[in-house]
């Protein structure tokens, strides 16, 4: 049986062995960073310096949320606001994994200059043993590329260390509820962000049409949840498909996207069951976005399909 404290108590032990400069950690805000940055804290003290970047593909108040998260838990914090980079690396890239590969190396290099500031040698990361797993094998230079940094360059020049990558989901959910950290109990957020829930061309404006519908999609499941209608899947949110068809709004016909929503119930990522979501709740779903994003989305649908044999998120 997985042994929380025994592992926490270990696991800084060996980063204060292992860590004899100065690291940077990323700190997403998800429970699989701040695991490892709330451990590394515990471990090196002021060696650690945490970089929370900014993409511009954060879920809505996103920032705020995280910047508060983790000055109650007294980590050394730097935030760097990115989202014109992105956007500008991002422009007119529509193929997956070359957005992947974009938002890693962009990730790395502004992790890079972060590096020359505070003098830094080493990256502590939060992977997790279902990211090198689906990789191919768990060389750790084939990173799952969605997740974390999204891929890892081949001239980085900083020392990885990864004091979570043979735990699952479940058991870093352990460590947070013993380290007393709040999104023990947070749903997967991809390393990329939205980026991976906004199919096609990433823009400003897109990116805000998923943004929305992905707070509405939490808002609706967690007070449906909360009120007995249903229980709260594995992981839940919304994507933007560069699908268009013709809508009705007011009197007026428009040729808006598509939203998907998705929500799966899982143990560690590895498989998931889609939920089975009454109705009415996705019915108001619907309202909701077609209301908020008039015009940008014309049709909301749900998806159907197990993991195996599609993924959980849609890029």
């Amino acid at each position: 049986m997985f042994d929380a404290t025994s592992f926490i108590q270990e696991s800084a032990e060996k980063m204060t062995a292992e860590i004899d400069d100065i690291a940077i950690i990323a700190c997403s805000g998800g429970v699989d960073s701040t695991v490892a940055a709330v451990i590394a804290n515990q471990a090196i003290g002021d060696k650690l310096h945490c970089v929370y970047v900014d993409t511009g593909l954060m879920r809505k108040n996103e920032t705020e949320e995280i910047q508060e998260m983790l000055a109650h838990h007294g980590l050394n914090l730097t935030t760097v606001f990115a989202a014109e980079r992105y956007f500008e690396a991002l422009k007119e890239v529509s193929e997956p994994e070359a957005k992947r590969k974009i938002i890693g190396e962009l990730f790395i290099r502004i992790f890079e200059e972060e590096q020359v500031k505070v003098g830094a040698k080493y990256l502590v990361q939060g992977t997790i043993a279902p990211d090198w797993i689906e990789s191919g094998g768990g060389v750790r230079d084939t990173i799952k590329s969605h997740h974390n940094v999204g891929g890892l360059p081949e001239d980085m020049t900083l020392e990885v260390v990864e004091p979570l990558r043979d735990l699952y989901k479940d058991e870093v959910r352990d460590l947070a509820r013993k380290l007393e950290i709040r999104v023990a109990e947070r749903q997967p957020f991809p390393g990329p962000g939205l980026a991976v829930r906004c199919l096609g061309n990433l823009t400003p404006e897109r990116v805000e049409v998923v943004r929305e519908a992905c707070a509405i999609v939490e808002e609706e499941f967690e007070a449906a949840a909360e009120a007995g209608k249903m229980e709260i899947p594995w992981q839940y949110f919304a994507a933007l498909l560069p699908v268009r068809s013709v809508g009705v709004h007011g009197d007026v016909r428009a040729y808006g996207e598509t939203i998907v929503v998705r929500a799966v119930q899982s143990m560690d990522g590895m498989s998931a069951r889609y939920s089975e979501i009454p109705h009415d709740i996705l019915a108001k779903i619907s309202t909701r976005i077609t209301n908020t994003v008039k015009g940008a989305v014309n049709r909301v649908v749900y998806d159907i399909t197990h993991k195996p044999p599609g993924t959980i998120e849609w890029e």
